[in-house]
Formats: structure tokens, sequence, C-alpha cells
């Protein structure tokens, strides 16, 4: 009998690229904080060209970030206060994204003192549940971020605003022509 429950999460790189897309997998274990992420997806471009990446926790929520060269990160996720109970969330939740001022953390956490091994133990009612809460009350829940951010793409604001967290990514990916290679990756 177990007291946990472990947390399923799927990563993906999507490169574009002169021939079309290209997926990788990818380990969020080393990756901290949303610059640690931009970092990582501009390691996989070839030459400037546009990475997304993909991030879901089994049904609950979805995020997009997409990396243009040296631009700033676009980012949207399905559903913020559910990705404020994830601790690869809080690497995309920024204050900027939540319309904060940058450094003022309503909920107090740090960081350095999440467990980002890509798990998240415990049961309803337990200890860290408080926290949660403080997180849910400082997030909006629903829809955050640039919800244009895949327009140019294909997928435009009703239809990315219409997505179910079950299999979103692999219909972002089906309209964008990379079906194939993500789930070669999945």
């Amino acid at each position: 009998m177990t007291s946990g429950r472990v947390t399923v999460y799927f990563a993906a790189l999507l490169a574009r690229t002169e021939d079309g897309w290209e997926a990788s997998d990818t380990e969020l274990d080393d990756v901290e904080t949303l610059s640690d992420l931009t970092d990582l997806a501009r390691e996989a471009a070839s030459d400037e060209d546009t990475v997304l990446v993909f991030i879901e926790q089994e049904d609950a929520w979805f995020g997009v970030v997409r990396v243009d060269g040296e631009e700033d990160p676009r980012i949207y996720v399905s559903d913020g206060s559910a990705a404020a109970r994830s601790a690869y969330g809080e690497i995309l939740l920024t204050d900027e994204l939540l319309g904060r001022e940058p450094g003022t953390d309503d909920d107090g956490d740090d960081l350095d003192a999440l467990d980002l091994d890509g798990t998240e133990d415990g049961e309803p009612g337990s200890a860290g549940d408080d926290a949660d809460l403080d997180a849910d009350e400082a997030v909006p829940s629903g829809p955050l971020g640039d919800f244009e951010i895949l327009a140019d793409l294909g997928v435009d604001e009703k239809d990315l605003l219409a997505l179910d967290s079950g299999d979103a990514l692999g219909e972002i990916a089906d309209v964008l022509g990379a079906a194939e290679v993500l789930e070669t990756v999945r």
C-alpha cells in the first residue's frame, strides 16, 4: 500500500528546421528557471529557428514555451492554478505572466526549496496542501499567457483555448505537421 501519488510529466522540444520539425524528449531535472528552459530550447535550435517546448502533467494542465532566436520566450499555460501546484508549472508562471511586479512572490516559496525531480508525493490533506492553497489564491484558474503564441503556425487563440488537456499537445503537433515526430519521443 502506498501513501503517496507519483505525478507523471511529459516534456519535449520541437525544433523547426528547413526539413520540417524535429522532436526530442527532454529531461527537466536540471531546469530550475525559465532562463534554464530557454537556454535548453536555444541549444536545440537550428540557427535562430523556432523551438517549442511542450510540458504536460497528466490531464491536469499543459504549457507551451516558444523561443524564436534571441527574443524573449513566449508562454502559454492551459490552467494557471493547476500549474501552480506543479514543480514544472512554477517555472512557467513568471511574475510577468501573472501580472506581478518582479520579486513579489505572494506565497513566499523559493525555487531552491522545490523538488524538481519530476515527481510529487502526497495525499489530499497532507501537510503540503496549505502551500498549495496559498498558490491557488495567488494564481488565477484557467488559461494564462500568450494566446497568440501559435497563431502564425496554424493554431489561433480560439483553437488554443478550446483544447482539452487530455491530448492537447498531440492536437497542436498535428496542426503543425509534427504529430509523427512528437509520437516518436512520447
